[in-house]
């Protein structure tokens, strides 16, 4: 209950900041690449670090390393926000913080082959993140899904986190949403906002495997997965720079093509997940079943992008229509 506090101090930060981010012009404009149409603030993501680092000095530092990690990412995540910043200096950045955080969960004692394969997985996850918030709604909505997924497993099945990381990080998300989930948006995420969510729901989805040593809560970040997976394969075939902005991931067909609403394919990405986080908590899969589960789960992915979008337009042509 006392977290609760927290809610107003919260929201005073984020006005705070809108007041900062308006006198400095920390603002999104609208360009062919965007999927709204309205100048709005940039960067209201922030208040997630800004709410862990208040965990952190109320908690005596209980994760250093990890808060470390987290501030570093999200201080170079800022300044991408404000201005561009070399491929090179950010991937420097993203492995100095990741490896931050794989010493607060002592990955580092693993064999070579895994360290090496973790960081591919956990900077990978980190820019799909990134790309997939480009519409009102669907960041807050989708990692508020997650965070409260974790929390239920942290209270009634495996304690890997101490809660009250759990509800600070959901505090933060229901301020950032309550300013973001909407028609017209106070705010965006920013990448400050979208990489800081992804660090610190990578830390904790790496805290309960390691304490379970159970693979399949990779499947609470699963819709994500296929959307970026599936558009990065689309974009290898047509023969595009996969690392060039875009806008081809399916939400974005749904909101930019098909015209339907930001909140309501933001809703429908939290829903879908949610009832993938359902089926992995109460089953009782082992390595193969849930091995299963994921390709079909990206066969029947495939097959809607197909049915809806075309293949014409998805193997290469079609792409302004």
């Amino acid at each position: 209950m006392l977290q609760l506090l927290y809610l107003p101090v919260l929201t005073l930060l984020i006005l705070f900041y809108f007041r900062l981010a308006v006198q400095f012009k920390i603002i999104d404009r609208p360009n062919q690449r965007s999927s709204h149409s309205r100048i709005t603030i940039r960067g209201g993501g922030i208040i997630f670090p800004i709410a862990l680092l208040l965990q952190a000095l109320f908690s005596s530092l209980e994760y250093p390393l990890f808060t470390s990690g987290l501030l570093l990412i999200s201080a170079v995540s800022f300044y991408d926000d404000l201005r561009p910043l070399s491929n090179k200096i950010r991937l420097l950045i993203h492995l100095i913080a990741v490896s931050l955080l794989f010493m607060q969960s002592d990955l580092l004692a693993y064999p070579v082959w895994i360290i090496i394969l973790v960081y591919i997985l956990v900077i990978g996850t980190i820019n799909a993140y990134n790309f997939m918030d480009g519409i009102n709604g669907i960041t807050g909505a989708y990692s508020l899904i997650t965070i409260l997924s974790l929390y239920f497993i942290n209270e009634n099945h495996n304690s890997f986190v101490s809660i009250e990381w759990l509800i600070i990080t959901a505090l933060s998300l229901l301020v950032f949403n309550f300013f973001n989930f909407r028609k017209k948006a106070k705010c965006f995420a920013g990448d400050v906002g979208s990489v800081s969510m992804a660090f610190i729901i990578i830390f904790f989805l790496l805290q309960l495997i390691l304490k379970t040593g159970d693979l399949k809560y990779i499947g609470f970040l699963l819709v994500y997965g296929i959307d970026s997976i599936s558009t990065i394969l689309f974009r290898l075939i047509r023969k595009e720079n996969i690392f060039e902005a875009h806008r081809t991931h399916f939400y974005q067909y749904l909101t930019n093509v098909k015209s339907w609403p930001h909140l309501m394919v933001s809703a429908l990405y939290m829903i879908v997940q949610l009832i993938v986080n359902l089926l992995i908590f109460y089953s009782d899969w082992d390595s193969v079943d849930f091995l299963i589960f994921i390709v079909v789960s990206g066969l029947v992915f495939l097959g809607l992008r197909f049915a809806i979008e075309g293949r014409v337009r998805l193997m290469g042509r079609g792409l302004e229509n």
